[in-house]
């Protein structure tokens, strides 16, 4: 069954409290941070201190990530052998650009896994696209490694590398995000969208987030855990839709069973891209806790 990444919250790495409570507002995943949040000098302390917590916290169900350093500075590195050691299995990479950043992350990967003892392949990553150079090569990016289960946008990073500035109605992205969606979906991992940081603006928010389901997106990345209910209501299957999607695949399992080539659903054949959406809408609503017909 495929993990759920409805909501991505990130949480500074240099912040005890945080990193203690951070599973109490039940995010499906948390990506404890070591880049964009951590001052130069707090680096080091940071890194020691999620070590510590990775070694010693139950996050229960969370998926826990770290968004490491970019390996082409002095702190990456040392973030992956040191988190890895700890336990980590999922690392987030910032600022990548090409299929090459996901390459030298997973011989690091590789060569750690050996060094301690892991099963191969069993570490992870999630390659975050943050300029414009990155969203051009994402279909490359998206099928570099098995090692990765999805790739994020990032627009604020994304807008600064286009020489603009994020806007709320967001048309300077849209492109972007779709390319980003289609380059994920191609290579069967997820695509997560990027932060919306107004707290404020819950209307907006919410409009941001359907429409990110709409163009593919399985999830969202997040900066606060008031965020999380309503991201989790836009990105899990609503009742009809796992309705629907169980009567689709109850009529697959028939056709097989009566040697039928072509699949009918209320008075609709149904071809092999909706079978598949059924199949994930069942994944998410059984991931999510929901009954399957969704009564």
């Amino acid at each position: 069954m495929r993990k759920l990444r409805r909501s991505m919250m990130f949480v500074p790495a240099n912040n005890p409290g945080m990193i203690f409570q951070a599973s109490v507002f039940s995010p499906d995943c948390i990506i404890f941070d070591l880049e964009d949040a951590i001052p130069v000098r707090e680096k080091d302390s940071a890194r020691d201190l999620l070590v510590e917590a990775i070694k010693s916290i139950d996050f229960g169900k969370c998926e826990i990530f770290s968004r490491i350093n970019p390996l082409y500075t002095p702190y990456g590195e040392m973030d992956v052998r040191a988190l890895a050691h700890a336990g980590l299995k999922n690392y987030r990479l910032p600022m990548t650009e090409s299929p090459e950043d996901i390459e030298r992350m997973d011989m690091l990967l590789t060569e750690l896994e050996k060094e301690i003892g892991l099963e191969s392949r069993s570490l992870k990553i999630l390659g975050a696209i943050e300029t414009a150079k990155g969203v051009l090569n994402a279909p490359a990016i998206a099928g570099s490694s098995d090692r990765l289960v999805g790739i994020s946008f990032g627009a604020e990073d994304f807008t600064r590398s286009m020489a603009t500035e994020r806007s709320k109605t967001g048309e300077e992205l849209y492109w972007a995000r779709s390319h980003v969606v289609m380059a994920a979906m191609a290579a069967g991992i997820d695509a997560i969208d990027t932060v919306f940081a107004d707290l404020e603006d819950s209307e907006a928010f919410e409009k941001e987030l359907k429409m990110a389901k709409q163009l593919g997106f399985c999830g969202k990345s997040l900066i606060h855990p008031s965020q999380i209910n309503v991201v989790h209501k836009v990105f899990s299957p609503g009742k009809e839709e796992v309705y629907q999607a169980k009567k689709i695949i109850d009529a697959m399992e028939e056709a097989e069973e009566r040697g039928a080539g072509v699949i009918v659903v209320d008075g609709k054949m149904v071809d092999e891209p909706v079978l598949i959406r059924a199949k994930r809408i069942m994944e998410l609503a059984m991931a999510s806790g929901m009954e399957g017909r969704g009564d």
